[in-house]
């Protein structure tokens, strides 16, 4: 066997198709598009799942249930697991050189599963509240916790243009009343009217 004889196995290497290259090449005129066509037009593309405007498949399917996008990055521990591990003192770094959470975990907990026989202290981590009384009865101790954000309350264009209500007056107390107006003295019944008007007098024609 030489060098120069040396061929690759047949049908393990096929040529490039090159096309348009004339009728005789098998892929001239059309180069396999057809003949008319969005497909066949340069730059007719169409996107994955696209169903020539039918709905498409990946909409028409009933979509249920919920997928954390930060799944990866939060880890459960259980009591029975930081009783196993040789140390007292833990925390993010020990649990995942241990292998009990994943690599790419940032926020652990310990949840109340198993029961733990030693003291630890935690460090950086967070603990339901069954898992924290489990610890503290053990003489363990918590330390560093991450604190959740408090949830801030978003008011409406609304709420922050509501009209001020004026306080309500009690039951009990009642209204002060402003001073009363002085009345005019009545005239005495046998008092005569006074003529103020000038008699008026007849006069003849």
């Amino acid at each position: 066997m030489r060098m120069n004889t040396i061929k690759p196995a047949a049908g393990s290497k096929r040529a490039r198709r090159r096309v348009g290259r004339g009728a005789g090449s098998g892929l001239g005129k059309t180069a396999g598009r057809g003949s008319k066509g969005q497909k066949s037009r340069s730059g007719g593309f169409h996107k994955v799942g696209f169903e020539g405007g039918q709905m498409p498949l990946q909409r028409r399917l009933p979509k249920r249930g919920f997928v954390s996008p930060v799944r990866d990055q939060t880890a459960e521990i259980r009591l029975s697991d930081l009783s196993k591990l040789p140390i007292i003192e833990i925390d993010i770094l020990a649990l995942k050189a241990a292998g009990l959470v994943p690599a790419a975990a940032r926020t652990v907990k310990v949840i109340r599963t198993g029961k733990l026989d030693k003291s630890v202290k935690l460090s950086g981590l967070s603990a339901s509240k069954g898992a924290r009384a489990a610890i503290e009865a053990a003489g363990g101790s918590l330390a560093n916790e991450p604190v959740k954000p408090e949830k801030v309350k978003v008011e409406k264009a609304w709420q922050k243009t509501a009209p001020v209500e004026t306080p309500k007056a009690e039951k009990g107390a009642k209204a002060e009343k402003g001073p009363k107006a002085e009345k005019a003295p009545k005239a005495d019944k046998g008092a005569k009217k006074s003529e103020t008007a000038p008699a008026q007098q007849k006069t003849k024609d």
